[in-house]
């Protein structure tokens, strides 16, 4: 088996590749919102929601070639939302990926329609014939995606976000939110993974609870950067939350309990993984990744 860094690495080219190959060309009318949209998704991001769904996939057999769909497909969906989240009506952020958000190199209305062009983009992906997958199951994986994109995933994990602004959340109040804003796509990640190759009921239930665990922990993980790295580091704006007024898990608990949570959520995540034996190294190594990619 290659080492963690190098199969991470050939992910990330893989998805780089199939999503370069599924945007329109940059010169291709209309050009300016292709020119946007190839700007917003390539060249950029860790591509954490791609690798858990190789990751995830390998374990059940499901070849390479067929998960750069789903994988590819999960990423535009993140695109779309990076880009919508960080127009003015919502994060107002003028940087992301380390460079300026769509809006501040385009314009709103533009980065508006790459976020719509997007999204659709990412169905029609995922609705294209995938070779060994039954209609059936073709059907389920673009329920999932819906699910996990819409209001009772991260659309509306967003709009809680937007109106806890100023609020005094609780712990489960924050975790409600962020289940649906940010954990509802990295489990569909996972699952979507899954679902191309041979997973059986129980071994997709033991999946979905280590993405759960995953996704909370990603978001205890940002909030923790957010009011402790650079933007240099960040490649955004650090300290938006702070300014903005946000609940998150480091202003409810501290930043000490904060990270002690996110060890006890990597733990948990680790223990969802265990009746997979050395199938799941990878999900295991990505949950590593998660943490220590910040302290």
């Amino acid at each position: 088996m290659t080492d963690f860094l190098s199969w991470m690495s050939d992910i990330q080219h893989r998805t780089e590749t199939a999503l370069d190959a599924s945007l329109p060309g940059a010169d291709i009318a209309p050009a300016r919102l292709h020119q946007a949209m190839r700007y917003s998704v390539l060249g950029g991001g860790k591509r954490v929601r791609p690798l858990l769904c190789h990751a995830a996939g390998a374990i059940f057999g499901a070849s390479a070639d067929v998960l750069d769909v789903p994988a590819s497909a999960v990423e535009l969906i993140h695109a779309y939302s990076l880009v919508h989240d960080d127009l003015p009506c919502m994060d107002d952020d003028d940087m992301r990926r380390g460079k300026p958000s769509c809006h501040v190199a385009y314009d709103d209305a533009t980065a508006l329609l790459v976020g719509d062009a997007l999204q659709t983009m990412a169905f029609q992906r995922l609705a294209a014939r995938l070779p060994g997958i039954a209609p059936a199951r073709q059907l389920e994986m673009l329920s999932l995606l819906a699910t996990a994109s819409g209001s009772r995933g991260m659309a509306g994990g967003q709009a809680i976000d937007l109106a806890s602004v100023g609020l005094q959340l609780d712990v489960s109040a924050l975790e409600f939110m962020h289940i649906h804003k940010t954990g509802a796509l990295i489990r569909a990640s996972a699952l979507l993974g899954a679902h191309c190759g041979e997973a059986s009921p129980d071994a997709l239930e033991r999946l979905g609870h280590y993405a759960n665990r995953i996704g909370l922990l990603f978001q205890v993980v940002d909030d923790i950067l957010d009011a402790e790295a650079s933007s240099e580091t960040l490649g955004k704006t650090a300290g938006k939350d702070a300014a903005q007024n946000k609940p998150t898990y480091v202003n409810i608990l501290g930043a000490k309990e904060a990270k002690d949570m996110a060890g006890k959520l990597r733990q948990d995540a680790h223990d969802a993984l265990a009746s997979f034996g050395a199938s799941a190294t990878r999900l295991h190594e990505l949950a590593d990744f998660i943490v220590d990619r910040t302290f």
